[in-house]
């Protein structure tokens, strides 16, 4: 027992040292799990996900588990540095890394892609043509703009002329959308969707947002379609701004949203009935988007969220209990130099939340095309 004790004491401490202290797949601080046939240190959730891998990993807890001295010789050896050399040897630049708080399709496909198809360690390139090769069919299950149902309709990205178009039918000559890379963004949203593969397709059409919502029963497809839009994103970023470096135009491939989710919001004049809303917030593009329900294809409006020195700020608002037409009372003044926006929350934890995402976009400081937006609208 005092030997099996000591092994406990080994691991944690090697699970301590830099390089280790993160989980090897998410990035999670301080894993308490490793993979004895792989040599990495894992966090809990990603080992639930190596336990559906058994020909390649096997996972034991480094606190609760008995562990022989071959295999914490074997961790001392490899670690997850080590293994980071080997696994993620040739990882495309555009390929997405996901994080602890990714949903789990994109971390099991990335712990599958290292591991099970060694897609990364140099010995099995061909598998990243699926992504790479700048073409990309695919048949996915898309939901209606009218009646809301999924149907089948066949995707076609491409590299070459930098666009994604869709098609009703396989025999159908002239697709229903083609949609550029200049704004399409894409991004899982899986219990948005109702689907473990949901994924949102956003862009611009007409000067408004409009959402695509889609999903594919295979895990790795949908994966793959979301990292060969990231690679033609990049492709298309690399020619617009042909001075820049690929690694800053990286975080622009695809971005999550800031903050989601419901709030009251009233009209113009404060004096209207307050509506109950979704509303999604993105740092990359300082933009606030709201719509009547999650799934909408379409948004109704817009407002965009400068700095603090042109005019923009957020804070607390007092409210009674008779807000007109209102249900929730947690009130959020969002000033900007066009007008003033009063919100409600139905909780105070979602009322604080809002708050610090504005705040966070409000103090970020603007890029060029930042700057471009707010004289539009100042025009």
């Amino acid at each position: 027992m005092a030997i099996l004790e000591r092994n406990n004491k080994i691991l944690l401490d090697l699970a301590r040292q830099p390089g280790n202290n993160k989980c090897a797949d998410c990035g999670a601080p301080e894993p308490d799990w490793a993979s004895y046939t792989l040599g990495v240190f894992v966090c809990l959730s990603c080992a639930g996900i190596h336990r559906h891998l058994p020909s390649v990993s096997k996972v034991k807890s480094i606190r609760l588990d008995l562990w022989d001295d071959p295999l914490v010789q074997f961790m001392q050896e490899r670690g997850n540095s080590a293994a980071k050399a080997i696994f993620e040897k040739c990882v495309p630049v555009f390929f997405y890394r996901p994080q602890h708080k990714d949903c789990t399709v994109l971390r099991e496909q990335w712990i599958r892609a290292k591991y099970e198809r060694r897609e990364f360690t140099g010995e099995n390139n061909y598998l990243q043509q699926v992504y790479a090769s700048g073409r990309f069919e695919v048949t996915l299950w898309k939901k209606g703009k009218v009646n809301k149902q999924f149907l089948r309709r066949i995707f076609l990205l491409s590299q070459k002329d930098l666009t994604l178009r869709y098609f009703i039918k396989e025999d159908s000559k002239v697709p229903k959308a083609v949609i550029g890379m200049n704004d399409l963004n894409a991004v899982f949203q899986p219990e948005k969707v109702g689907h473990a593969h949901g994924l949102q397709i956003s862009y611009l059409h007409d000067k408004r947002i409009r959402n695509l919502f889609v999903y594919h029963d295979d895990g790795q497809v949908i994966v793959s379609l979301f990292n060969a839009l990231r690679a033609t994103r990049l492709s298309y970023l690399k020619k617009k701004h042909p001075t820049f470096r690929e690694n800053d135009l990286i975080p622009q491939l695809t971005r999550h949203c800031l903050k989601e989710g419901y709030m009251e919001k009233t009209g113009p004049t404060l004096r209207e009935p307050f509506k109950k809303r979704w509303f999604t917030l993105c740092s990359m593009n300082r933009k606030l988007l709201y719509f009547k329900n999650p799934l909408d294809a379409t948004e109704l409006g817009t407002v965009f969220i400068g700095m603090e020195s042109y005019g923009y700020s957020v804070s607390e608002r007092s409210c009674s209990r008779s807000t007109k037409g209102g249900q929730w009372h947690c009130g959020i003044t969002l000033e900007t130099p066009g007008r003033q926006f009063v919100f409600m929350c139905e909780q105070e934890q979602e009322q604080r939340e809002w708050l610090e995402a504005f705040r966070k976009v409000i103090s970020q400081t603007m890029t060029p095309e930042d700057y471009a937006t707010l004289r539009r609208k100042q025009s």
